[in-house]
């Protein structure tokens, strides 16, 4: 059963609920209908992103994951993370408030900075620990695994802390998943590919981190298409996380 029901989606948001229904989909494909997951959004908010703003691209982003995370998290929204060089907000979008939302959000943001992967996800690690960790003094309190959906035009402005975060947030039941928006030829994404392919265990104790690009203009890329390559690498993840113990 998914964690909302088709009825609640289509009261609150309904507007969403062929995205919840294709999300659904893909879900069943990999075995992962019935999952319950937390769900992050992390979106890029550097100067080079200003068109996808513009057009709509990060806002249909936003209601994709959102009509996913509806079959995942019972709660009806989605943390989100806005970076550049700094951490420009930590927010989030809800079911029944999403119409517009990012544009809303992003009208009381500052300027419009470079990119730094790091901040972004020590900014997800600690709402993570702060929101999914009990109090206890084992690591039970570590259950519930979380899908970051991590949106980016362009590699991070240091790389090595970047690959710092990822392999020692391996460690926690957080898989990320990178989404690239910009032209396919771009050495921009070299980075996230070398994210994508760290040694285990050499580097990391289990495969954390997957990528894929989603062109030039993100919307071309069908809901069926984008919610398939979000949720293909999570389930592999998922069995190698418990069998590290990372994933009660």
């Amino acid at each position: 059963m998914p964690a909302i029901s088709l009825t609640k989606v289509q009261d609150t948001a309904p507007a969403l609920v062929g995205l919840y229904k294709t999300a659904g989909v893909s879900l069943a494909k990999q075995g992962l209908d019935g999952l319950r997951a937390a769900v992050y959004l992390v979106v890029d908010y550097s100067g080079s992103m200003k068109p996808y703003y513009k057009d709509g691209s990060v806002q249909a982003l936003a209601d994709r994951v959102l009509g996913l995370s509806a079959h995942l998290d019972d709660d009806g929204s989605v943390p989100v993370v806005f970076f550049s060089t700094d951490i420009d907000a930590v927010t989030d979008i809800a079911l029944a408030d999403h119409q517009g939302r990012i544009e809303r959000i992003v009208a009381g943001l500052g300027h419009m900075g470079k990119t730094s992967y790091h901040l972004a996800m020590d900014a997800v690690i600690d709402h993570y620990l702060d929101h999914y960790a009990d109090d206890s003094e084992d690591s039970e309190g570590l259950k519930v695994p979380a899908l970051v959906v991590f949106q980016t035009d362009g590699g991070p402005i240091n790389k090595l802390a970047a690959e710092r975060y990822l392999c020692k947030a391996a460690r926690l039941p957080l898989f990320w998943q990178f989404i690239g928006f910009g032209d396919k030829d771009s050495k921009q994404f070299d980075f996230l590919r070398k994210l994508d392919e760290l040694a285990v265990p050499g580097k990391r104790v289990v495969d954390n981190a997957g990528f894929f690009h989603a062109g030039a203009d993100p919307r071309r890329v069908s809901d069926g298409e984008l919610y398939d390559r979000l949720v293909g690498e999570f389930p592999k993840w998922l069995v190698e996380a418990r069998t590290q113990g990372v994933v009660a």
